[in-house]
């Protein structure tokens, strides 16, 4: 028997296998008013997808799949804190994280909302006197801030501690994550350890690359200060009190957070502890209540107007009905440059999965490949795959109305370029308009014959834009609460766990398993003869 979903989506397909020869500048055509029909806001973000190749039908069966897979519910679930991640049966509540309501939030029948808000209380503490100078390093008051972290404790605090680069008047800030031990040894460099304050954000405080580059911090550390020096310049995110005490950190500057919290859903707890110190606690709050005016429209705006629903379902009509197996995020705006590596991983962590939530072989395509980088960069770069390449990739353009740092006429120039790049690659170029353009040049006919195919772009490439007044730390937390909720509507559609990440684990056991191997400590016994030859040719290396 096929369940609906799928029943729903092979509609889709029929539907767009019709019209798969439709021009979406024809849909402009057919309907002046379509940017209204095809766009929505949610708070200060206009959200345009009227550039994709979709009608008020596709819309309408698109729509009519979200009821099928039964979003609404699942929606419910998560909301009301019922363990949705079934694999490790925990409930999903990072929303409870920036709730700025007097509304609890019950996790099985406790309302976790005053444990959140000590913890918040007591970061802010902490990050008020770090900025202040009142907690302060043996040289005085802290002039840098080293992150240790890894995954979600290191993408999240990277791209919004980049994003609101205008708004820091609190210490530098430095992050270290790849156990190479290149990254820490460049940043140590940098720093003054008399000023300098770590932070190891590790919940399990066991991570290897993470505890690895703390444990490089703290000998460094060491040898300039003395052993003293670790009580007062090291600060832990983590609730394994027991193993940062026994690193040397005191239990009040170890904040906890809670398994109802995915790493990369963290952003909003402890781990952004070092925005919080760069920002201050305010415009922290801020960046929080941008998150929950999101969460407030995702649970109660209608499907038809609903944000993450329409986001997600263009995205499913593109991955499940168009065939398109990558998605590039092109924030036109350098303060976002970490936000597309930020959504790689919590896009494909969350739903890159092949078994759904029975345990069962998907029945159809999940998760994207979502890259990409800054415009006008990427323009010089891999736009050309975009616009001429065999492969279709609907990109997904964020433009600012306002500059956060203006300078000249900078942002119009950059706005004009992101709006073009839009309409170019809805509209492209037939042959017949590059004959005529080269003609008009005053090409001969034999020339024109050579160049005309190599100017001819074929159009109709996708594209969603998210326009917002200014990248502030309230509109930043919108936008990464929009892809957020995204995402879950795509996997309650897909009917997978959204909430776990298994596939990490085996290369993490292989490696531990592999560490003495390379080390020389034991031979590689029973292996495969690739990793076997690699380890010896490794080792002659060395010698």
């Amino acid at each position: 028997m096929i369940d609906t979903t799928t029943a729903q989506l092979e509609k889709l397909v029929t539907h767009h296998r019709v019209n798969e020869n439709r021009q979406t500048l024809s849909l402009f055509d057919e309907n002046s008013d379509r940017f209204s029909l095809f766009s929505a806001h949610c708070g200060d973000i206009v959200f345009d997808y009227s550039k994709c190749n979709v009608s008020s039908e596709t819309m309408g069966l698109l729509l009519e799949l979200a009821t099928k897979a039964k979003v609404s519910g699942k929606r419910q679930a998560m909301f009301a804190g019922e363990p949705i991640n079934s694999t490790e049966n925990r409930a999903v509540q990072h929303m409870a994280l920036r709730n700025m309501s007097d509304a609890p939030v019950m996790i099985d029948g406790k309302d976790v909302m005053p444990d959140i808000l000590a913890v918040r209380k007591d970061m802010a503490r902490f990050a008020e006197a770090v900025r202040s100078g009142k907690v302060a390093g043996k040289g005085g008051k802290f002039t840098d801030i080293v992150n240790i972290g890894i995954g979600g404790s290191d993408l999240g605090p990277v791209m919004a501690t980049a994003a609101l680069g205008p708004f820091h008047d609190g210490p530098n800030t430095h992050f270290v994550s790849n156990v190479d031990g290149a990254d820490i040894l460049e940043v140590l460099k940098k720093v003054n350890p008399a000023t300098t304050l770590f932070i190891v954000a590790s919940k399990t405080f066991t991570t290897q690359e993470t505890m690895t580059n703390a444990n490089t911090a703290r000998q460094w550390l060491v040898n300039a200060l003395g052993e003293g020096a670790v009580v007062n310049q090291f600060a832990a995110l983590s609730t394994s009190l027991d193993k940062t005490s026994a690193f040397g950190i005191a239990d009040d500057r170890a904040f906890g957070f809670w398994d109802w919290v995915g790493g990369r859903y963290s952003i909003w707890s402890a781990i952004g502890l070092p925005l919080m110190i760069a920002i201050g606690s305010k415009r922290f709050d801020e960046f929080l209540s941008g998150a929950h005016t999101v969460d407030q429209h995702f649970e109660t705006a209608p499907d038809n107007q609903n944000l993450p629903v329409l986001m997600a379902l263009i995205g499913i009509w593109h991955r499940n009905v168009c065939g398109y197996d990558t998605h590039a995020v092109l924030p036109y705006d350098q303060y976002l440059h970490r936000f597309p590596a930020y959504l790689q991983q919590l896009d494909m962590e969350s739903n890159g999965k092949r078994i759904d939530v029975n345990g069962k072989s998907v029945a159809h395509e999940t998760g994207p490949v979502v890259w990409g980088e800054p415009g006008t960069n990427g323009q010089h770069a891999f736009y050309q795959l975009i616009h001429q390449g065999t492969s279709v990739i609907p990109a997904d353009f964020l433009v600012a109305a306002e500059a956060a740092e203006p300078v000249g006429d900078h942002h119009e120039k950059l706005v004009a370029n992101a709006f073009a790049q839009t309409e170019a690659l809805m509209v492209g170029k037939t042959e017949a308009q590059a004959r005529k353009e080269l003609h008009d040049k005053g090409m001969d006919a034999n020339a024109i014959d050579k160049l005309a195919p190599h100017k001819m772009f074929p159009g109709n490439r996708p594209t969603c834009t998210f326009l917002y007044p200014k990248l502030t730390p309230f509109v930043l937390g919108q936008l990464v609460a929009l892809y957020e909720h995204k995402v879950f509507v795509q996997g309650a559609i897909w009917n997978i766990n959204s909430f776990d990440q298994w596939g990490v684990e085996l290369g993490k056991e292989l490696a531990g398993e592999l560490l003495p191997v390379v080390k020389g400590e034991q031979k590689a016994m029973g292996r495969n003869s690739s990793t076997v030859g690699l380890v010896d040719a490794f080792h002659a290396m060395r010698k």
